[in-house]
Order: C-alpha cells, then sequence, then structure tokens
C-alpha cells in the first residue's frame, strides 16, 4: 500500500487522515496531557511519520481524533482507560479537569488506524473550554449512565451542543454506560434504542468494568473513518450501524 502524504482538504468539513510519509524516520514522542489552560485545540490530527504515544514504537497510516462527551460520571475515563490499558479503575474517581488524551493504533483490514482520543470533562463550568475542541473531531462517542437518567435525559442537550459545534460530517455514536450495575439500571435498553433511532445514531450499551463493547464502539468508530479516509471499493460494503448492530447482539449471547 502506497503511503504518500495526503495534502490537506479546504473548506468546513473534517480535517483529512493523515498519511505516513514513507521516506520519515522515527521521532520521538512522548504521552502528553492537556489540562484546563492549553494554549488552544489541536489543529487537525495528529502530525504523520511518529509513533504512537504509549503504543510500544508502532507507526501508523492514517490518525484521527475522538472525542468522549457526556455528563460528568458517565464513565468517560474508565472507557478510555479500559480500551486503552485493558484496566478498570476501581474505587473513587476523581473527574476530569479540562482535557486529557490517550492514543492507541489499531490494525483494521490491515491498516495501521491511530486514535487520539480526548476524554473531556463533563462539569458545566468546563464546556467553554471543550467547545473549542469539538471543530477537529472526527467521531464522537456520546455517553450516558444507565444509572443515571439525568444523564440520559441530557443527551438532547448534548446533542444540540454538537450540532452547534462539531463539524457537519463527524461521526456519532451513542453509548449507554455502566449495563454491569443490573440492580441500579433505571434507563432500559430500549429506551436507549429508541433515542438512537429518533437521532439517527449507532447505538450499544457498554461496561468498562466488564469490557463489555468497549473495544467494539472504538474498532466500528475506526472501521467508519477509515472506510471515509480511503474511500476504497472494498470497503463500501461497511455499514456502521450494521456492523454495530450485528456485532454487539453476538457480544451479547457470548457474555457470560
Amino acid at each position: 500500500m502506497s503511503r504518500k502524504k495526503t495534502p490537506k482538504s479546504k473548506g468546513a468539513s473534517a480535517p483529512p487522515a493523515s498519511v505516513l510519509p514513507a521516506a520519515n524516520g522515527p521521532r520521538a514522542a512522548r504521552p502528553g496531557t492537556a489540562r484546563l489552560g492549553p494554549p488552544g485545540p489541536p489543529n487537525g490530527p495528529p502530525p504523520p511519520g511518529r509513533p504512537s504515544l504509549g503504543g510500544g514504537g508502532d507507526f501508523y497510516d492514517v490518525a484521527f481524533k475522538v472525542m468522549l462527551v457526556g455528563d460528568s460520571g458517565v464513565g468517560k475515563t474508565c472507557l478510555l482507560v479500559r480500551f486503552k490499558d485493558g484496566a478498570f479503575l476501581a474505587g473513587t474517581f476523581i473527574s476530569t479537569v479540562g482535557i486529557d488524551f490517550r492514543n492507541k493504533v489499531l490494525d483494521v483490514d490491515g491498516m495501521k488506524v491511530k486514535l487520539q482520543i480526548w476524554d473531556t470533562a463533563g462539569q458545566e463550568r468546563f464546556r467553554s473550554v471543550t467547545h473549542a475542541y469539538y471543530r477537529d473531531a472526527h467521531a464522537l462517542l456520546l455517553l450516558y449512565d444507565v444509572t443515571n437518567k439525568a444523564s440520559f435525559d441530557n443527551i438532547q442537550a448534548w446533542l444540540t451542543e454538537i450540532q452547534e459545534y462539531a463539524q457537519r460530517d463527524v461521526v456519532l455514536m451513542l453509548l449507554g454506560n455502566k449495563v454491569d450495575s443490573a440492580q441500579e439500571r433505571v434507563v432500559k435498553r430500549e429506551d436507549g434504542e429508541k433515542l438512537a433511532k429518533e437521532c439517527g445514531l449507532p447505538f450499544m450499551e457498554t461496561s468498562a468494568k466488564l469490557g463489555l463493547n468497549v473495544d467494539l464502539a472504538f474498532t466500528a468508530i475506526a472501521k467508519e473513518l477509515k472506510q471515509r479516509s480511503t474511500k476504497s471499493t472494498s470497503d463500501l460494503h461497511f455499514q456502521l450501524h450494521d456492523y454495530v448492530q450485528r456485532e454487539g447482539r453476538r457480544a451479547s449471547c457470548c457474555r457470560p
């Protein structure tokens, strides 16, 4: 597969994926954290030709920016840590202040896809900070907590905010998190499915504690973004909604 640098596009659409230059040598990279008060949001996806931060030095072919959004306490950070490190943050956890991010490289149909995943603060006082990061996001995972009705009711407000600040063609998925807390559930799966259908969004329920559908959610996003960036005829059969429904049912059937 040719790895030539893709020129930047113009217009209001999300920036194209970065493509690894063939002649570029490895450069040192170190993990970073953007907290409250950074000089400004990153302009587009991470620069090409670098190893994944914390990814064992793996290089990537394309890179995309993904944001986790939703009310404070819905489990955004736990979902990210489960996906990146395969671990669960047990016990009391301090809410994210401003913005934090981690990176992971996935192998998607033979292509190295780097996801730069931004974990946003859900508290109202940090909204002005997170708004600035919407513009360059290629995908958004919108979370609510199935044990917190208010977080579900606020999804409409989040969608309004996304419509105002995010790119028009951003990939968006709705996730109902914390399904491991069955005894405390107050939002039925059917309610989440109904809302997703009304809004035209792919939907699945997740558990950062159990790892249920966590990898699937990010993999589905990576597949959709990869398809959009390459526009390969071999990818035209991929449909995000169908993939999520099919694989989500399979994961539920295999759940112990």
